[in-house]
């Protein structure tokens, strides 16, 4: 019976030391430079992920203007995002000179604001008796989400890196923001096929539904400048993965000259 636990014991303490090897190996202590280069990395993707946040968060992807109607002192705008929809009605003399159709929304006025329907009961909405289609609301949604869950993901590996030295998963992250980075400018086209369904899809109903234009606003720009960064980290963090073999070959370094 002794020599069974014994042979155990020995067993478990050659697995554990085993682990610790693999650890130590996989695991090693950055230099300062290349801990530097790795944070300079983050910072940018990190600006990125701050300006992901802001768009997909924020209502102002486009602006539906109406026209300004003689004889009225108010004009009706509306502005949309992911998730919700804000129609306002301004005043007409606020809007500026020289301009037919009424906005831009950011002017004061009597705003309403209401959260998309389709996410809880499945209806569409309605704005100025034009029809929504949900199912590309829904996609560019769903798709931004998705793109906002890697990009989390991609800076959990990047600390995990400068934290434990796991440099494995320098590549991980690097995936991980291009993918995101990608996702957005797909939601970003889904959600122009959704603005085009919207103008579309006019009411025949009396009264007839007034002339429309759009804008796209500081939100959209938001995700596409948020998409380009994020591609950006993500190049440099490849760059980082690579062996530094080649680009020592091509910028050699001088050493000191012989006087």
């Amino acid at each position: 019976m002794m020599m069974w636990s014994n042979f155990f014991m020995q067993e478990d303490r050659r697995r554990r030391e085993a682990a610790g090897r693999r650890r130590a190996q996989g695991q090693h202590q950055l230099t300062p430079e290349r801990e530097g280069k790795i944070k300079l990395g983050l910072l940018l993707s990190a600006m990125g992920a701050t300006l992901a946040v802001l768009a997909v968060g924020t209502e102002f992807w486009v602006e539906l203007n109406t026209y300004k109607t003689n004889g009225s002192a108010v004009c009706e705008a509306a502005h949309l995002g992911l998730w919700k929809m804000c129609t306002k009605r301004l005043w007409q003399a606020d809007v500026p000179e020289g301009r037919d159709t009424c906005g831009p929304a950011e002017l004061p006025g009597e705003a309403n604001c209401t959260y998309f329907k389709f996410f809880t009961t499945g209806e569409n909405a309605r704005i100025f008796r034009r029809t929504t289609k949900k199912e590309v609301n829904l996609a560019a949604a769903v798709i931004a989400v998705l793109g906002l869950a890697v990009m989390a993901l991609g800076c959990l590996c990047i600390i995990m890196v400068l934290s434990k030295g796991s440099e494995f998963l320098l590549r991980v992250g690097a995936v991980c923001f291009g993918l995101s980075g990608l996702l957005l400018l797909v939601s970003l086209e889904v959600f122009r096929h959704a603005v085009q369904a919207l103008l579309q899809r006019v009411s025949d109903e009396n009264p007839p539904a007034p002339a429309l234009t759009y804008e796209y606003s500081w939100s959209l720009g938001c995700g596409v400048g948020a998409s380009l960064v994020l591609l950006l980290g993500a190049g440099c963090f490849f760059l980082l993965t690579l062996p530094t073999w080649p680009w020592g070959s091509l910028c050699p370094k001088q050493g000191p000259r012989d006087t």
